[in-house]
């Protein structure tokens, strides 16, 4: 578990994870997270960030050395291909357009699109069957094939519940935590300065719309998997120099964390208390409604 990405509140900042919503926009629930107001917008205290998105990616490598599954659920349009390629990245599961109610407490049916699915791959792959059919009926086919791929293709293989979720806009998949919540599978979640971080297990402070910041949560995410995976491995005696998937995977993920790290995104100059200077970031949260932190 030494091998799990590191992080510090510098990589935070240069992905902007500290930037909230408008203060009009804010969930009161959100205050013990909240470090000042910058221009009407809640900065997010990102010395809180650090230590429970450490615990949130514990959780992940826990859950996949254990044999567990993780989905990975992003359906808001900065997130849909980063989620699908991360996920992907680290053999994990995922959703990443509109969640369909029933996807997690009602698989039998979810299981039996599935398998529609991939009745209509194969009659679109057998050369000589697709013969039978129209043009017209083959365009149908293909574009039933395109709708479930869409909804589907990343749980074809779940086989079942998963065994942790990891969300990153929790008012966008509000289904997908309800669900969740039903049959008691561990949450992981961004939760940002207008979400409501109730019933989030793993609950991560955070930006949770810019695309650098959705890129760095996933890129962790996906790491701490592959580092599951691998401790899963050598403690079942497989020889870890010769799984070359998973040492591509794992370079091609530091390169990433690399890239985030020399990127330069402006940070917001927020307001410190005296007892915060030299540290540049306050141990106490602050009320959204402090004078203070308008100042």
């Amino acid at each position: 578990m030494s091998n799990l990405p590191k992080i510090s509140i510098s990589d935070l900042l240069d992905a902007g994870i500290h930037f909230g919503h408008k203060t009009s926009r804010w969930n009161p629930k959100m205050e013990p997270y909240i470090y000042g107001i910058k221009d009407s917008v809640h900065v997010i205290d990102l010395q809180q960030t650090v230590p429970l998105l450490t615990i949130a990616l514990k959780k992940i490598y826990e859950t996949v050395k254990n044999n567990g599954k993780v989905l990975f659920i992003g359906s808001k349009v900065q997130a849909t291909d980063l989620v699908a390629e991360y996920a992907s990245k680290c053999d994990q599961h995922y959703i990443n357009h509109r969640w369909l109610g029933g996807i997690l407490t009602n698989w039998s049916t979810v299981s039996k699109s599935i398998k529609k699915l991939e009745a209509i791959e194969k009659v679109l792959n057998d050369h000589d069957a697709i013969d039978g059919y129209t043009k017209k009926e083959i365009l149908d086919l293909t574009r039933r094939k395109d709708k479930l791929e869409k909804s589907f293709s990343g749980i074809r293989n779940i086989s079942g519940r998963p065994d942790l979720v990891v969300i990153i806009d929790t008012n966008k998949e509000h289904l997908a935590v309800k669900e969740a919540l039903k049959l008691g599978i561990p949450i992981v979640a961004v939760v940002d300065t207008n979400s409501d971080p109730d019933n989030i297990d793993f609950p991560i402070p955070g930006n949770d719309d810019a695309i650098r910041a959705i890129r760095l949560y996933c890129s962790l995410f996906a790491e701490a998997a592959l580092v599951g995976i691998q401790d899963a491995l050598r403690d079942s005696g497989v020889d870890i120099g010769s799984s070359t998937k998973i040492k591509h995977e794992a370079n091609s993920l530091d390169g990433v964390k690399k890239i985030e790290r020399t990127g330069k995104v402006s940070k917001a100059k927020v307001v410190t208390s005296p007892a915060s200077k030299g540290s540049g970031m306050r141990a106490k949260p602050v009320k959204a409604n402090d004078k203070d932190a308008t100042n």
